[in-house]
């Protein structure tokens, strides 16, 4: 069990094509409306558990900033791939690489708040190179009530698909529907989506949410060659 918390969501919206090349054999660039889209998402992971044991203090709080894609498989699973993931603790992000293979990134990062108002830093340590940065300034609007389709389809992910040692699994997770609310971004300087093989957004991203956050439970991992009963929608 874990907790994401102070969660900022940006994304552009970009040509499915263009990023095809980029998610795992399997898996294709899930859509709405003809579009998929890149997400930048500064947040602050909370109390991540090991295999067994409760939270540890210095392993289980920390920022994490995620440039990211969404895809689907052909059992109809709907995911998120990663394309970097930085985060404040080198142990999440050893154990992240080596054991899940996923690109995290060891990273100087800070969450800082004023009011409704909040900035998330980052800073590459290792991996580098260290010239690669991110600072999102945003402010925190009223709730949003009844979510749209954009909003599900940005935000309503239960899995991850990963390549792993020649193939290709679904990381299956557990969380309430994000409660979110309307944001306002104020300032933006970034280049951790170019740096994790993306171009560069021409446009401010049209889609900016916030959620204060909610708990996260994962599954067991799953083949994507493997049917799975009951894909969960986006409803």
């Amino acid at each position: 069990m874990q907790e994401w918390r102070e969660l900022m969501f940006l994304h552009w919206p970009v040509e499915p094509a263009r990023v095809a090349g980029l998610l795992p054999p399997g898996t294709r660039p899930d859509v709405l409306d003809g579009v998929t889209y890149v997400g930048l998402v500064p947040f602050r992971m909370h109390r991540v558990d090991l295999p067994a044991g409760p939270g540890v203090p210095y392993f289980g709080s920390f920022c994490e900033t995620n440039v990211r894609l969404y895809s689907v498989d052909d059992a109809g699973r709907r995911g998120v791939v990663f394309r970097s993931l930085n985060a404040a603790r080198l142990l999440p992000v050893v154990v992240g690489r080596v054991g899940v293979r996923l690109p995290y990134v060891w990273s100087k990062m800070r969450l800082d708040r004023d009011g409704d108002v909040i900035t998330y830093t980052s800073r590459r340590r290792w991996p580098g190179p260290r010239e690669v940065t991110s600072r999102v300034v945003a402010r925190v609007g009223p709730p949003i009530v009844e979510q749209g389709g954009l909003e599900r389809f940005l935000t309503a992910r239960w899995g991850l698909h990963v390549s792993w040692y020649g193939r290709t699994w679904y990381l299956p997770n557990e969380h309430p529907q994000w409660p979110l609310h309307h944001a306002e971004l104020l300032d933006l300087d970034d280049s951790l989506v170019t740096a994790a093989g993306l171009s560069a957004p021409a446009t401010s991203p049209v889609s900016v949410l916030y959620s204060p956050g909610v708990p996260v439970r994962f599954g067991t991992p799953v083949p994507v060659d493997r049917q799975a009963p009951g894909p969960r929608t986006l409803s």
